[in-house]
């Protein structure tokens, strides 16, 4: 199924099944699990099952007439992992190029610590600064090169400590798409703190996901996609979710170490190779229309908004 939250003309927030054009909405009087996207991911196979025999008989309603929001608009919890060898390559290779008192390198000279290889790398995001289709990505004050991540999300279906990863799917709720928006500026200048980041992706709007999130007994473990990004129709980046180092099974299974995952979690994919503006040296500008397409998702719109002082 794709799992859209939604707001009707008088601002109601819903959820549904969304059917080409189409959303069966699930009446949240029907069920104690269709009030809200993580009541639904709460209620297990239980919830599903009865979402979808309650499709059958749901009112339709056009996807035009509303407003699509983030399906999960408030995650329990975010991580975004940085799982894609070519972007972080190319990342640095650019970074290097960019400052004057670094030291020129090329992608294939970037040298890349042991740990990346032995472990998934994640930060954790602004749970709360989550946008979704359609809604326009505000500008941070001060910001020359804001850029846009074509990333691949999941969310996490039960909770569990010291997960295997031979379990891990069995934690799978379903994919999204994610456009982890980035201030490259604020970015650069504090992790040169030594952590981070921080302003550079966390300000309002800046996690755009969307436009539904499919369940995994119609997309399977999220691996295989093909992945676009365009700009104001021009297409950008172009890559694989089959090329990350670590799977999300493998994921789950080092973040659920000693540490206890629940339900409704985000989790990124990390920016694919070649998926950001950064990876080019070339960056957004206000009224920009970003597109985001994933096999078997579907497509996540925003525009940029005016610049800040």
């Amino acid at each position: 199924m794709k799992l859209v939250t939604f707001e009707n003309s008088v601002g109601a927030e819903a959820i549904g099944i969304l059917d080409g054009e189409k959303i069966a909405v699930l009446d949240r009087d029907a069920h104690r699990a269709f009030g809200s996207m993580l009541a639904l991911i709460d209620g297990g196979d239980e919830a599903l099952e009865a979402a979808a025999k309650a499709r059958a008989g749901s009112s339709m309603i056009d996807l035009s007439s509303v407003r699509l929001r983030a399906p999960l608009p408030v995650p329990v919890q975010m991580r975004d992992c940085l799982t894609f060898e070519k972007h972080l390559r190319q990342c640095r290779s650019t970074m290097s190029k960019i400052d004057p008192n670094a030291q020129d390198l090329e992608p294939e000279d970037v040298q890349l610590a042991q740990v990346w290889y032995d472990q998934p790398v994640y930060y954790k995001g602004n749970r709360f600064s989550v946008s979704g289709m359609e809604d326009e990505i505000l500008w941070p004050k001060g910001e020359t090169r804001l850029d846009y991540e074509l990333e691949l999300g999941m969310i996490t279906s039960k909770g569990g400590m010291n997960i295997a990863k031979a379990d891990g799917q069995d934690h799978v709720f379903g994919f999204l798409i994610f456009n982890d928006f980035s201030a490259r500026d604020h970015q650069m200048l504090e992790m040169g703190g030594g952590l981070g980041p921080a302003k550079g992706k966390d300000w309002k709007t800046a996690n755009a996901m969307g436009p539904c999130i499919v369940t995994k007994d119609e997309i399977g473990d999220g691996s295989g996609l093909e992945m676009v990004a365009r700009v104001n129709g021009e297409e950008w980046s172009r890559g694989n979710s089959s090329t990350m180092q670590h799977s999300f099974a493998r994921i789950l299974e080092h973040v659920s170490r000693d540490e206890e995952v629940r339900a409704g979690e985000f989790f990124g994919s990390g920016t694919v190779g070649g998926g950001c503006g950064l990876e080019m040296n070339r960056f957004l500008s206000p009224g920009d229309v970003v597109e985001l397409e994933i096999e078997g998702i579907g497509l996540l719109r925003n525009t940029i908004g005016p610049r800040q002082a």
